[in-house]
């Protein structure tokens, strides 16, 4: 009796252990689903009513609307009055919301290492010899930085500090790379540390 105990609970384990993931992975896929249709939803609202009210399959229609106009809006921006309507938007009405020029920031350092970028990964030194990974958002002008401490495996929670720019060391990275490695608890520290050497 006892081993057909141990075989039931033995196979309803190793079934759960994967049906669980694969149910996981089709909520999480309906919800990625969800998401494009609700992004490209203010785009389909501009054609003529009716257009899109009997679709079968709306998500391959939302991806070919939101790649539509990301593409044509690219192409505008190329051309020199788009560029300059584009950079009036940006500094008369978008320049103004704080949300937009920290997600802009955000995305910037992503792309690049570099002085200018916001969110600069960095190393922190205390007094007893410690380091930690941080993020520069602010240089002062001062000797003073503003400095987003995170908590890994979340890399973008943590403490904000202001601190001196003497106990700051750069990092030779980008925000992609410093952030990969926070939201595995400090999996290629290592390597960061490499790369200024």
């Amino acid at each position: 009796m006892k081993q057909i105990g141990a075989f039931l609970k033995t196979t309803a384990l190793g079934g759960l252990f994967v049906v669980l993931p694969v149910l996981l992975l089709y909520l999480l896929l309906g919800e990625i689903l969800d998401l494009v249709v609700g992004l490209a939803t203010p785009i389909a609202d501009l054609f003529p009513k009716g257009t899109f009210d009997r679709l079968i399959a709306p998500f391959p229609i939302a991806v070919t609307l939101l790649a539509g106009v990301s593409f044509v809006t690219g192409l505008a921006l190329r051309l020199e009055g788009g560029r300059r309507l584009g950079d009036w938007i940006e500094s008369k009405v978008l320049g103004r919301l704080p949300m937009y020029s920290a997600l802009k920031s955000l995305t910037k350092a992503f792309r690049e290492a570099g002085e200018g970028a916001a969110f600069r990964p960095a190393l922190l030194g205390s007094s007893e010899g410690v380091r930690e990974v941080i993020y520069v958002v602010e240089d002062h002008g001062d000797g003073q930085l503003t400095v987003l401490v995170p908590w890994a495996p979340t890399a973008f929670s943590g403490f904000v500090k202001i601190v001196g720019e003497d106990r700051v060391e750069m990092l030779d990275t980008n925000l992609g790379e410093a952030s990969r490695v926070l939201s595995h608890w400090g999996v290629g520290v290592r390597d960061l540390l490499g790369k200024n050497s």
